[in-house]
């Protein structure tokens, strides 16, 4: 039996002579606890914000995506791309086209982003569950040409959900100087109808700058005949992504690049894993201000057990032995308190997540802040309360215990 823990036990939930130390031991532990819970819920809020804006961008982009490291298109003919497409991991594969041009609708103009796709960007992507409006996913039908117009986009141009006058695009010319005398000519124009269906991913970069259109057109247009801009893949259900993702960089050499999600949009995520983090230690620093109600519960309760301590040296006990008993007093107020704000915030997390308690409002994506709790942030969340609530004790209980034993 370990003996020093066994009479830190016995101190924490005895009654002491001192009624006052009871009180400030129990407040010790909710000042803990509730430093911890702090610190669950605030980090499953961004773990909610997190996959909540994964969701976001897994409608609009595809699991892996194949892009060239220097120039903006590439060969959908080359060999290394062939192999990709014949891998057994992969289900689909599309080219795509992306290219900046000039739109112009009526009296309004516009520099967006053409993203040119097939039919099968449906399959790669959930682009059906952002659609308004009529709801079809249609680029091309007998000759006509149709843009899926991001919401941002139809709201500058003013066309409304369903514009009647086709839009005009217009790009430079691929490899062609500008004539003074008839600069039109250094430009290629192509016309886009409305299929009545536009997109919100709830994301400015998409929703205001983004034009989904048929890869016939893009390529048309930008002057491609088999360059691409990249190609998206989605890998066959029950597939380890990081592995097939591994294994085609090694297929395709430096001259691609693939990227899984998080690497598309590794901006934005970067950003909130920094945010997650700053939270993280100034919370940490909350805690440390909560353990200095530990350090006075210990300090009244060394002085209220003088006796014991002399009873103890009496027995045999040396000066380590007494200063481990109320080191363990210490550390079992951290981690009851730990343990308390963690089951705490951890149940407030899945009330929030259920029944949505803290409302956001209506002009959010979300009507409820979004919680996640991961079990990694819990153990660092429990190790970290357990590592200060040890450092914050060892020195203040030495230099009490010192004292006591000079005056024994």
């Amino acid at each position: 039996m370990n003996l020093p823990l066994y009479i830190a036990k016995r101190y924490l939930f005895a009654k002491k002579k001192h009624n006052a130390i009871n009180i400030i031991s129990a407040i010790s532990v909710c000042g803990v606890a509730l430093a911890t819970l702090a610190m669950v819920c605030t980090l499953s809020v961004f773990n909610g914000f997190h996959e909540m804006v994964e969701g976001l961008f897994t409608a609009f982009d595809a699991p892996l995506k194949i892009t060239a490291t220097q120039g903006k298109v590439f060969s959908r003919q080359d060999s290394r791309i062939l192999r990709i497409l014949q891998m057994p991991e992969v289900e689909t594969a599309m080219p795509t086209i992306e290219e900046n041009a000039m739109v112009r609708y009526k009296d309004k103009q516009l520099m967006v982003t053409i993203k040119g796709v097939d039919d099968s960007f449906t399959q790669i992507t959930e682009i059906d569950s952002i659609l308004y409006g009529r709801q079809q996913f249609l680029l091309q039908e007998e000759g006509v040409d149709y843009g899926i117009l991001g919401m941002g986009v139809a709201s500058t141009l003013g066309t409304g959900l369903q514009f009647v006058d086709p839009l005009l695009v217009i790009a430079p010319k691929q490899h062609v100087r500008v004539n003074i005398a008839n600069p039109g000519a250094a430009f290629a124009r192509g016309y886009l109808h409305s299929p009545g269906s536009l997109f919100l991913v709830n994301q400015e970069k998409y929703d205001t700058q983004y034009i989904l259109t048929s890869l016939d057109f893009a390529s048309q247009l930008f002057g491609y005949r088999d360059e691409v801009s990249a190609m998206e893949v989605k890998l066959k259900q029950g597939t380890n992504e990081r592995r097939v993702q591994a294994k085609m960089e090694e297929m395709l050499g430096n001259d691609f690049q693939v990227q899984n999600r998080f690497e598309q949009q590794a901006d934005i995520f970067r950003i909130m894993e920094i945010e997650k983090f700053i939270s993280y230690l100034f919370l940490t620093f909350i805690l440390i201000i909560a353990t200095f109600n530990v350090i006075g519960s210990l300090s009244m309760l060394i002085v209220d057990k003088r006796e014991d301590a002399q009873t103890l040296r009496n027995l045999g006990a040396n000066n380590q032995l007494i200063e481990r008993v109320f080191m363990f007093e210490g550390w079992l107020i951290a981690a009851y308190g730990a343990l308390a704000g963690i089951v705490i915030g951890v149940l407030l997390c899945l009330m929030q997540h259920h029944f949505g308690i803290i409302s956001m409002g209506n002009n959010f994506i979300v009507e409820a802040y979004p919680v996640s709790v991961h079990l990694s942030d819990v153990l660092l969340i429990f190790i970290t309360v357990l590592v200060v609530g040890a450092l914050s004790v060892i020195i203040p209980v030495r230099y009490m215990s010192k004292r006591l034993m000079q005056r024994m």
